[in-house]
């Protein structure tokens, strides 16, 4: 162990004490681990805080005759060992992460129709047009993308193509081209490439059912709720409500699709804050087998985001459903509520994200035109492209993005205690919000570190009293996304 003489200073934001029942836990920042403190430790920190700093002679006084003063010095070595702690002799900080210089992508979007066939009031896409007027990539284009994603990462053996638009099946033929030819060409390679796609399901029907199925799609459904909620947004060209259609092509897709789990993504905007309802019409009523919520705080028609009165509202209503979550993990169910599933995730495998997602990094998105985007909600912004199908990525704007983000110092993500789950937060809220990408998504930091210490206290408990939902719930989910 690291034991050095002199004096030590508590290292605050490497922490996260959190009390669940009478257990007090200790939550790592630097490794996203979670520890059970034991009483020593306890009081050790606890002395800690009420001093700047202190010598192993000051903390050893101070904690007899509780405890042995070998177990005080034990105790210190660990903590100085994890960074809790700061000793004379010991380095003040870790090196930040390095700026990106390769870009492992596993992950291409293309973007393969601007035109979409519904005129939802609060689409984010700023190249949205209406069918006709649709720009529709090209079997050339799509093909050149899934070229760069090798000819730049040819070391993955899995690799995605997920498909985006406006509404991808409004382009069907180049998704049935883009398969046919990219199964047998990731073959010859000895690799496996996945697709995925998110559609507002109004296209469906059993023959294009069977087609996602035999080739094993993952699928999204962007649907808003009960029939109420949803024609609020999302309408037709004309202005007409579509939640009888969707209703029943979703029905008529997860009676006829088994390949993988069918997920439903809804955009909370403002008056919208029942999340238990809207969970139950679509896990219960409709039969999805994972519900998602995306508020809405950041989009270009303010009038669609949720204002602060509300966006605690659906924070205080996401930790109601989180208790029905638990609920049900005791009794090893999952109710398919993938915000808090993919947090206990992130907690269960350590995740540390350096970066909020894969955006410019594992992942980047292609505009119709071939030209490459940050991610598929950058395309048609004013944000400068990275590049092309043709050229290849333009690493050096790439990595001064990516490093600019990387670069916490001087923020308040540099000590906070959701740091290494967080990140930051979305590149497109930021820019959004504040004209930036890199700039950190300041505007709901409390309640995103609220809804954190939640699902930790929620993974301790149900890994305290049914250890088995991380197996049963946790591995499928990663085997089959």
């Amino acid at each position: 162990m690291n034991r050095v003489p002199g004096a030590y200073t508590l290292q605050a934001h490497n922490l996260h004490e959190i009390a669940v029942d009478a257990r007090r836990l200790l939550f790592h920042v630097p490794s996203s681990a979670l520890f059970e403190s034991d009483q020593l430790t306890g009081d050790l920190l606890a002395e800690l805080r009420t001093r700047n700093s202190a010598s192993l002679a000051d903390l050893q006084s101070a904690l007899l005759p509780r405890h042995d003063g070998e177990a005080v010095a034990d105790a210190v070595a660990e903590l100085l060992d994890l960074e809790i702690l700061r000793g004379d002799a010991t380095i003040a900080a870790r090196p930040r992460p390095m700026r990106p210089t390769r870009f492992p992508l596993t992950t291409v979007v293309l973007n393969v129709n601007t035109g979409c066939n519904l005129s939802c009031t609060y689409c984010y896409k700023e190249d949205l047009a209406v069918p006709a007027k649709g720009r529709k990539m090209s079997l050339a284009t799509a093909r050149q993308a899934v070229e760069m994603l090798l000819r730049e990462s040819p070391d993955q053996l899995r690799y995605n193509i997920v498909f985006f638009g406006g509404e991808p099946l409004t382009n069907l033929p180049l998704i049935r081209a883009v398969v046919d030819w990219a199964e047998p060409h990731f073959a010859a390679l000895g690799k496996h490439v996945d697709f995925s796609l998110t559609t507002n399901a109004t296209l469906l029907d059993e023959t294009v059912i069977d087609f996602l199925q035999a080739h094993r799609f993952g699928i999204a459904v962007s649907i808003d709720g009960p029939k109420a909620v949803h024609d609020r947004n999302r309408v037709t060209v004309g202005g007409r409500g579509t939640y009888d259609v969707v209703a029943r092509k979703v029905r008529l897709l997860l009676d006829r699709y088994h390949a993988r789990p069918v997920g439903a993504r809804v955009t909370l905007t403002r008056g919208t804050t029942d999340v238990v309802g809207i969970w139950d019409h679509l896990f219960n009523e409709l039969g999805f087998a994972e519900v998602g919520f995306a508020p809405v705080t950041a989009g270009d028609v303010a009038s669609f985001n949720l204002t602060e009165e509300e966006l605690v509202a659906v924070f205080g209503s996401l930790r109601v459903l989180g208790g029905l979550y638990l609920e049900a993990a005791l009794e090893n169910r999952n109710i398919g509520f993938s915000n808090l599933h993919q947090l206990l995730t992130d907690i269960h495998q350590g995740t540390k994200k350096a970066l909020p997602c894969g955006a410019g990094y594992s992942m980047v998105a292609v505009d119709y035109a071939g030209d490459v985007h940050l991610c598929h909600r950058f395309t048609g912004s004013k944000l400068p492209t990275f590049g092309s199908v043709g050229q290849g990525l333009e690493r050096d704007a790439l990595g001064d993005l990516l490093d600019a983000r990387l670069d916490r110092e001087g923020t308040g993500c540099a000590t906070c205690r959701i740091r290494n789950l967080c990140s930051g937060g979305c590149y497109h809220e930021s820019y959004q919000r504040y004209g930036d990408p890199t700039h950190p998504s300041y505007h709901y930091c409390e309640l995103m570190r609220e809804w954190i210490d939640y699902g930790i206290a929620a993974y301790a408990r149900i890994l305290t009293a049914n250890p088995a939902f991380f197996v049963d719930h946790l591995a499928p989910r990663r085997a089959t996304s």
